[in-house]
């Protein structure tokens, strides 16, 4: 476990590696969902942990048990005197059309102060980009990627099948002639790999040169080659092209063949033949010939091979493990025809290229719903998420998940990415698959893989964290530990770059998988962050060649999701200013809570609920918490005496404000002004007379949970069940049918948040010395409930409502975060998500 007082600095602080591996070339402009040229801006944070402790906050260890503590901080924090001055700020606020609120809905919704919106303004533009998303995610087929040069290359040199010395795919010819860069090399036009140049450029200088055509362009190539192969041996090998050691020897060997000068005696020659000749013997020839394997993904480099063994190895739609240029290499040698209708289909699909590999539809599905998720605006295309998901299911097999549907041999990455979205979108999926991609306590994405991929590594790590209880989850623990330990080893030794994708801050990405794991990982922190650790367009992934994913790495998702947190802040901001006047006009600083705990609190509501249309269910989980902090100073100061809290809850109790109110003449003016303000509040989010009755029920619960032993702080785990049933009155769900028909569900998930709550109140204590009990058991049990709680908010069998279940995970997950955060860190993140504008 982390240092609390540290978490999450790691995922904004450390600083990101050098992408390059050269110089970045100037690109012409692209069209909305075409790979965008440009290098990343790492721009450095201004946010810095170590300013923040000089804020007066008290240390981690001299923080108290309760939810938020009452009192007062010595000086205040910094970002609150810079939120005073953010509310005052003239906002525009909108909502696009999937934010607004139900007809079912809208009585309970609380109005947002916001000002009438001018055509042209920003949420009409959001709305557009949204629409312009929506249409993209509705057509996706077989998979939006660019095109290779190398697989392209390999088609053109297929010699027609009906005899004659002319191309098979003369379009191919016509690509390659049109699509040289202005250095005479092939390739990624806005990231300079030295490998994927030589790579592309060589195979397209031996494609013309096989034909004889156009003599100019080769000699380009070729002094491009000539200048360009010493750097070879400065290359990051991290960022070796897949198959680069068993494809490029191949390739100079044709070129020799063809009398093309390329230098013998290069010493970057030695090293790739030696890594050739490691990888080759890794995979002896009868395995080859007998199962899938990731070399039948470059079989164009090899020689001696048996084709009648290994045509039956095919994918269904007639490729060799989805490569073009592995089956055009197959077409060359068998003529068979399901590679020819394969390539026929490929050469159609991207206008006389191909790409590094086709199809890619589990793959690109499955990341754009991840990258949608993660930049906080996946609530807008919820229909076209559960088609990706429901397309996904459908071949969700007993191995796992590959790339492509057609495609048999699966692969940790995709199966790990593909569990965790469906498990946690309700679909049954067996974590058994992942015994498959165990040997010796280890987990890998590919049998006798030659380097282990930190992205699949961290993609396991995600889908790990999502177990339930039981035997089969069994795999997933093992999984999470052995992960979890690898990456904070590549941390440490600050070695996070990875083989199969050039990501714009992935040591943030795994920065913040490990310092808030998912059971403490709140949305818009996550979201905030992310906005700065995706990469959109510049983002470029590794294969045969690079070659970008327009639907999974955008520059419209980020344009969109900046748009939508903007409108988030600005909502923030003005609801915060209304929460203000309200803490203020009813004295609540008198009553021993500070402006910053109160703050704390809506913090915490908008960062799980965070949709404009909830506003209600927003305000309600603040005000109660709030009011919940007021109430526990009260009983600390006093004492927690029976007769204390029988006439609180006893007034709270009485229908009539009036007769409950004329009891005052037993009570003090603090007590009675505390009652005042919780009637008020019992009658603002109760608007009919079953919710104010739910209501009152829910804190006379919390009221009488406290005893006299409990004065160290209130109980955690009444406090979420209060705000757990005061959420689903604010949202009309309280009384549903559903409710009432599953209230065994419902009492499960009442009985494993409280056990949570109090097991982390226990964390807490035991951190600060005040208890025996071992942290690291007290985890553990923690880690199983958790599992428990989120099987059955997420996969309940007796329908009890899926925003229901989400209630009950938010409210645990934001305890979750608080055991595990310092003041310090939770004061940071306030800063980041609800003041610092998004840029």
């Amino acid at each position: 476990m982390s240092n609390p007082a540290i978490a999450g600095a790691s995922s904004y602080v450390l600083p990101a590696r050098r992408r390059q591996a050269g110089s970045r070339l100037p690109a012409a402009s692209r069209s909305l969902f075409v790979s965008k040229s440009g290098s990343h801006q790492h721009r450095a944070n201004p946010l810095r942990l170590a300013s923040v402790h000089d804020a007066g906050h008290p240390s981690t260890e001299a923080r108290r048990g309760e939810f938020f503590p009452p009192g007062h901080y010595p000086t205040p924090p910094f970002y609150l005197m810079y939120a005073r001055t953010r509310i005052t700020v003239p906002s525009c606020l909108g909502l696009v059309e999937a934010d607004r609120p139900s007809k079912q809905n809208a009585e309970a919704q609380a109005p947002i102060p916001r000002q009438r919106i001018k055509a042209g303004d920003e949420p009409s533009k959001l709305s557009h980009m949204i629409e312009t998303i929506r249409v993209a995610l509705s057509s996706m087929g077989g998979g939006e990627i660019s095109v290779s040069a190398y697989d392209t290359a390999f088609i053109a040199l297929v010699k027609n099948l009906d005899g004659g010395d002319r191309p098979q795919f003369p379009s191919s010819i016509d690509w390659i002639i049109q699509n040289q860069l202005p250095d005479g090399s092939w390739g990624d036009s806005s990231f300079f790999l030295v490998q994927d140049r030589l790579m592309n450029t060589l195979a397209c200088v031996v494609a013309l040169t096989s034909w004889n055509l156009y003599v100019d362009k080769c000699e380009k190539g070729m002094h491009f080659i000539r200048e360009n192969i010493w750097r070879l041996a400065e290359e990051e090998e991290d960022w070796t092209l897949i198959g680069f050691e068993i494809c490029f020897p191949s390739l100079l060997c044709m070129a020799r063949d063809m009398d093309l000068d390329i230098p013998q005696d290069d010493p970057a020659f030695e090293a790739i033949y030696s890594k050739r000749n490691q990888k080759l013997n890794k995979i002896p020839s009868d395995v080859l010939h007998t199962m899938p394997t990731t070399l039948l993904h470059s079989v164009e480099g090899m020689a001696h091979l048996d084709w009648k063994r290994l045509l039956p190895l095919q994918c269904s739609d007639g490729s060799f493990f989805s490569s073009p240029a592995a089956t055009a290499h197959a077409l060359k040698e068998t003529g068979d025809l399901k590679c020819l209708n394969f390539l026929d289909e490929v050469i159609k699909r991207f206008e006389g290229g191909a790409s590094c590999v086709h199809p890619v539809d589990l793959f690109e599905r499955l990341w754009a719903v991840d990258r949608l998720t993660r930049l906080g605006i996946s609530r807008h295309f919820t229909r076209e998420i559960e088609e990706c998901l429901d397309y996904t299911y459908r071949y969700w097999t007993e191995n796992g998940l590959s790339h492509a549907g057609s495609c048999a041999a699966s692969d940790i990455d995709d199966t790990a990415m593909g569990f965790r979205l469906l498990r946690l979108h309700g679909y049954h999926v067996n974590p058994c698959v992942f015994k498959k991609f165990e040997k010796d306590g280890e987990f890998f994405c590919f049998p006798r893989q030659s380097s282990q991929s930190v992205t699949a590594i961290y993609n396991t790590y995600r889908a790990a964290q999502v177990a339930f209880p039981g035997k089969k989850d069994d795999v997933l623990r093992r999984a999470e530990r052995y992960c979890r330990t690898f990456l904070q080893e590549r941390r440490a030794s600050n070695k996070l770059s990875d083989k199969w994708v050039i990501p714009k801050d992935l040591p943030g990405e795994v920065g913040y998988a490990l310092d808030f794991p998912w059971k403490a990982s709140l949305p818009r922190i996550e979201t905030r962050l992310y906005l700065e650790q995706y990469g959109g367009s510049d983002d470029v992934w590794i294969g045969k060649v690079l070659y970008r994913m327009p639907l999974v790495n955008n520059d419209l998702y980020l344009k969109a999701a900046k748009a939508d947190f903007y409108n988030f802040q600005q909502m923030c901001r003005l609801e915060w200013h209304d929460l203000k006047r309200w803490y203020d006009r009813n004295n609540l600083q008198m009553h021993g809570l500070s402006e910053s705990s109160a703050l704390r609190a809506y913090f915490l509501a908008a960062a799980n609920i965070f949709e404009p249309n909830r506003a209600a269910e927003r305000l309600a989980w603040a005000r109660t918490v709030i009011l919940t902090d007021v109430v526990s100073a009260y009983f600390q100061r006093n004492g927690c005496a029976p007769d204390l809290r029988e006439r609180l809850s006893t007034s709270n109790l009485t229908r009539d404000r009036h007769h409950s109110l004329s009891r005052v003449a037993i009570m003090d003016w603090t007590e009675n002004s505390i009652l005042h303000v919780l009637q008020e509040l019992i009658m603002d989010l109760g608007k009919f007379d079953s919710a104010t009755d739910t209501l009152r029920k829910a804190w006379k619960d919390w009221l009488m949970a406290w005893t006299a032993e409990e004065r160290s702080g209130p109980c955690e785990w009444s406090t979420a069940l209060l705000l757990v049933r005061t959420i689903e009155v604010c949202s009309g769900r309280h009384n549903s049918t559903d409710h009432q028909l599953n209230v065994w569900e419902y009492t499960q998930l009442e009985e494993l948040t409280s056990s949570i709550c109090r097991k982390l109140a226990s964390r807490v204590l035991a951190k600060r010395g005040h208890r025996m009990e071992n942290i690291e058991d007290i985890d553990r049990q923690v880690d199983l409930e958790m599992g428990e709680l989120a099987h059955h908010a997420l996969q309940s069998c007796n329908g009890i409502r899926k925003l229901t279940g989400q209630t009950f995970l938010h409210v645990v997950k934001s305890f979750n975060y608080v055991a595990l955060c310092s003041y310090e860190t939770i004061d940071c993140h306030i800063y980041k998500v609800l003041l610092e504008d998004v840029i």
